[in-house]
């Protein structure tokens, strides 16, 4: 055979092994898969965070509640008069730190200890009370970032914008980290704590963390805004806007989660991680089985 038979063999099978990666990429749902409602009951849920054992915390903004759907499909109410709990996450120790604001007039982030005890973790920034906290993310040291948008009722507000905000780990008085974005949403980082991503009205982006938890180095991280966002093990991005839409780590769109309803947020589930969820502008909360884990 010849030298150029082999080289272009060679060609198409770089293309072939190209395809099927390209294939697999896009084959993030298990394959028959379906969105299948997990409870009902609700007006707009946000905040999913579940525990490694499959416990899952959600909020109902609208009804002024957080819930916990365990393991086993028990639905139970976790907290009643939230305080307008909106996003939600667990620390390494299993409380649940929680951003009040979307309902009422708490506008502060706080942690529920598993004895139900709650702590303020941040109300205010250089004296002045915040908007209204929306979406955090704690990275592995223990500090705190979460966005600080408003939606509704413009009055009463004392900043003069919509930021994000680091609260360190030893819990010392919040830094503005970000002053630049029009509604800063949505927020995820990395496992290894040194990315985060931060959503805006029309576009999401990524930002290198610093040791003292200022942010540099911005990017897009994806042409669209979300309202909450999560991560998958191999770096895909998944937003909620229209649908769930995938973005890869270089930014490049990969597929969409169609939904008959507009979603609000996304996490993984369960031991496995496999279990996608999503919440919503509907009374039902919703999975869908996919072929990859989350972080």
């Amino acid at each position: 055979m010849s030298r150029r038979i082999l080289k272009f063999c060679a060609l198409v099978c770089l293309i072939l092994v190209e395809q099927a990666l390209a294939q697999e990429e896009v084959s993030l749902v298990a394959n028959g898969s379906e969105l299948m409602i997990l409870a009902t009951g609700f007006e707009f849920t946000e905040g999913p965070v579940s525990d490694v054992s499959g416990n899952l915390y959600f909020t109902d903004i609208p009804n002024n509640r957080i819930h916990l759907l365990s393991a086993d499909g028990t639905l139970s109410v976790f907290k009643d008069v939230s305080g307008g709990a909106n996003g939600l996450y667990l620390d390494t120790d299993g409380n649940l730190l929680v951003c009040e604001g979307a309902q009422g007039d708490n506008r502060r982030v706080t942690r529920i200890a598993l004895d139900g005890n709650v702590t303020v973790l941040a109300d205010n920034w250089q004296g002045k009370r915040l908007n209204s906290p929306n979406d955090l993310w704690m990275r592995p040291d223990g500090g705190i970032y979460f966005s600080d948008p408003r939606y509704f009722n413009y009055e009463g507000m004392e900043l003069d914008g919509f930021y994000v905000f680091f609260i360190p780990p030893n819990g010392g008085p919040i830094i503005r980290v970000v002053d630049d974005l029009e509604k800063p949403n949505g927020i995820i980082g990395t496992p290894e704590g040194d990315r985060v991503y931060i959503s805006d009205s029309n576009a999401t982006y990524v930002y290198d963390v610093n040791e003292n938890g200022s942010l540099s180095n911005r990017r897009v991280a994806a042409d669209i805004g979300s309202d909450g966002m999560t991560l998958d093990e191999h770096g895909n991005l998944y937003l909620t806007r229209g649908g769930v839409q995938v973005y890869s780590a270089e930014g490049e769109k990969v597929t969409t989660i169609e939904t008959p309803f507009s979603p609000t947020n996304v996490t993984f589930r369960g031991p496995d991680k496999r279990s996608l969820i999503i919440t919503g502008a509907t009374p039902e909360l919703y999975s869908i089985q996919m072929n990859v884990r989350g972080i």
